[in-house]
């Protein structure tokens, strides 16, 4: 039998281009899915600080009761958290049940400190800028290797050491000559800051035992969630002045209560739909790819403050963003470094934040997870 040479190199050619534009065509879905999955992320997240700073500064809708709001929040991130892993448990099944000892020292703080960083958060924006409220959350990888250096998760060097003082000029010219400059404001983001470290930490210590079983980023959240949303109500017995709500107009009549009520499921709806595009967008792509989105998205969140709230942007604190992208830039590349090196396992990917603020996260073997509405974020 004679073979045509011609037509068999043809016709492997038309079967090498095929599997070619296979390809090509797989690796454009991935890239269309990817900036589907970021594009949606910056949208609730930017939806969500519209709806924070709208509905809680001290000049805009002066809301009565932001523990209240952000109890309804993690409430509704618990709920529906649980009803996933509840209707897919053959997914969510953990092979380890939580011992005590886990829970009351690794669940406990971690969901206390997330608690923490999302209240101060909110309290902040009562007094202070977008613009300015994000700027100084940018210092959380600060407060994040500080408390990694003090529980050996991260041993210090001059490299880290360096990514610090950057963040740390880059903050210091943000905070500059600040013309709206409220004392109570700079301290909640502050605080809120060194929570998100902290919290860091501890999401990275709580992920180092396996056993716990809370590899799956919808399991923890399950976790953390009802504790968060118990947390906060307790605060906001104390602290929300429940006794002005017969006079406020957010709670003086039927209607303004259900308004009210309202509003705050549509932040938690947008809260809990912000952390699931997180999650999804780790288990598509990786950690890295978020925290490098999230840098971007900082600046995005600052833009939109700037044409939306009228937020005053200044040419030092434009020199102040700038350092402080370029340290949390140098941050997120030498953990890269580190993971190409094979120096980095799974649960040092944890550590690394969405800065901004931040966690903000994951996948079922690489976590990255603010598990919270971060307002910032």
């Amino acid at each position: 039998m004679h073979l045509n040479k011609d037509a068999v190199v043809e016709d492997a050619s038309v079967h090498c281009s095929g599997d070619g534009n296979k390809k090509s065509s797989i690796s454009s879905a991935d890239l269309l899915k990817t900036l589907f999955f970021i594009l949606m992320w910056y949208t609730f997240s930017t939806f969500l600080t519209l709806y924070n700073k709208t509905l809680l500064g001290d000049h805009l809708g002066k809301f009565p009761a932001p523990l209240l709001m952000n109890t309804i929040h993690f409430t509704m991130q618990a709920v529906l958290s649980k009803l996933i892993t509840w209707h897919w448990s053959h997914r969510f099944k953990q092979t380890v049940p939580m011992s005590w000892n886990d829970y009351f020292y690794r669940v406990v703080p971690t969901a206390l400190s997330t608690a923490l960083d999302v209240n101060l958060s909110n309290a902040s924006l009562v007094f202070i800028s977008v613009t300015f409220a994000t700027m100084c959350k940018s210092a959380a990888p600060i407060f994040l290797l500080l408390f990694a250096f003090a529980f050996r998760l991260e041993s210090p060097s001059i490299r880290l050491l360096g990514i610090i003082v950057v963040i740390s000029i880059g903050v210091l010219l943000a905070v500059a000559k600040e013309t709206e400059f409220e004392f109570w404001g700079f301290l909640f983001v502050t605080l809120a800051a060194v929570m998100s470290g902290f919290r860091w930490c501890m999401t990275q210590i709580l992920l180092q035992k396996e056993a716990s079983g809370l590899r799956n980023p919808l399991v923890l959240m399950s976790y953390l969630t009802p504790i968060m949303a118990v947390a906060t109500a307790a605060l906001s017995l104390f602290l929300d002045p429940w006794h002005e709500f017969g006079k406020n107009n957010y709670f003086n009549n039927s209607w303004h209560v259900a308004r009210s009520c309202f509003l705050m499921l549509f932040g938690g709806t947008l809260a809990f739909f912000m952390v699931l595009t997180e999650y999804v967008l780790v288990s598509v792509t990786s950690a890295v790819t978020v925290t490098i989105a999230g840098v971007v998205k900082e600046a995005v969140t600052i833009v939109v403050a700037v044409f939306y709230f009228h937020d005053e942007f200044t040419w030092l604190k434009g020199v102040g963003l700038i350092t402080i992208m370029v340290g949390v830039s140098l941050f997120n590349w030498y953990k890269y470094q580190k993971l190409l090196k094979g120096q980095l396992d799974t649960n040092d990917v944890a550590m690394t934040p969405s800065t901004n603020v931040a966690a903000k996260s994951r996948n079922t073997n690489l976590i990255n997870l603010p598990v919270e509405e971060d307002v910032l974020s």
